[in-house]
């Protein structure tokens, strides 16, 4: 089986990447800044800001999965907030680009590159978008335009380059969902805005499975990261109010009040994107998780059968 090299290997869909390829038999290795005792996998360190990096692990490896990148929600958007965000996406593929190009003779026979649905802007309205509608105008969509350039880059050392345009991931190890649920937890969840806000959303097994997908059929070019059936903020609401079976009691969470706390970045959560799946569906690929209801159920469900077995 190949030899797989993931940056970002650590973060949320890393961790989950890493764990299928590994049961699927690939032998897996990732990229980290200083190596960690009892990792499961092979560890090769790099450093961005200097651009050095173990050529080992260009050797290493065969197909080169690139995760690596600031959460864009983690922290307020300052100015030096948005050049850390930008550049550990830009800077990474420019060090492996750098690195690959010392080493030809070893270059990896695929490049597999995240993105993300913010490529179409914050708000695309009602609008249903796929891999061929223009780029938005606004900070996410300058972030993703840059780092799937980047990815182009491996295009020059005639490697095969795919990109994944990854929406609203579904899990409750982190990202949006725990976030969403928390107050409904403590009976104060509500929608967001008008509520009326799309919001494209993947269950995380179908996104590491989506990665392998493309790994394995040696896909190239752009594939959106998302499930067959967007939900609007509303209806995620509801439904993670229906599994955990807590009551909607509260009036939407007002426009105004999400600028005050959030500026710039509310526009991420009172936007919203319609995004298509037809071309990942047409590629072959089969989704465990079409509705939203199912999604969140393989979600909640075996952590309350957890729970019950505890007590």
């Amino acid at each position: 089986m190949k030899n797989i090299l993931i940056t970002g290997g650590s973060g949320l869909v890393g961790t989950e990447l890493s764990a299928l390829l590994k049961e699927k038999g690939y032998e897996v290795a990732n990229l980290t800044r200083s190596k960690k005792d009892n990792y499961p996998y092979q560890q090769f360190e790099w450093d961005i800001k200097k651009q050095e990096m173990d050529e080992e692990a260009i050797r290493f490896a065969d197909v080169i999965i690139h995760l690596a990148g600031a959460g864009v929600a983690d922290k307020k958007w300052t100015d030096s907030r948005k050049k850390v965000i930008i550049e550990s996406r830009t800077e990474s593929a420019a060090l492996l680009h750098k690195t690959i190009s010392k080493i030809p003779d070893e270059a990896p026979e695929h490049f597999i590159s995240a993105s993300a649905i913010g490529y179409y802007g914050m708000d695309t309205g009602d609008k249903l978008v796929d891999e061929e509608s223009k780029a938005g105008n606004d900070f996410l969509a300058e972030v993703t335009k840059k780092w799937e350039a980047a990815a182009d880059q491996f295009k020059s050392l005639k490697i095969p380059t795919a990109k994944i345009r990854i929406g609203i991931v579904l899990t409750e190890k982190g990202g949006a969902l725990p976030q969403l649920a928390q107050p409904i937890k403590l009976m104060a969840g509500a929608p967001l805005g008008s509520g009326k806000q799309w919001m494209s959303w993947i269950h995380i097994d179908d996104l590491a499975r989506l990665f392998l997908h493309v790994l394995e059929n040696k896909l190239t070019g752009v594939y959106n990261g998302v499930g067959t059936n967007p939900a609007t903020n509303k209806e995620v609401t509801k439904a993670v109010a229906k599994v955990l079976d807590k009551p909607l009691i509260l009036p939407n969470v007002p426009a105004f009040a999400m600028k005050l706390l959030l500026a710039e970045m509310a526009q991420m959560v009172l936007g919203g994107n319609k995004v298509s799946a037809k071309k990942t569906l047409d590629s072959g690929f089969e989704f465990k998780f079409e509705s939203l209801d199912d999604a969140l159920e393989g979600i909640y469900s075996p952590l309350a059968s957890e729970g019950e077995t505890k007590s």
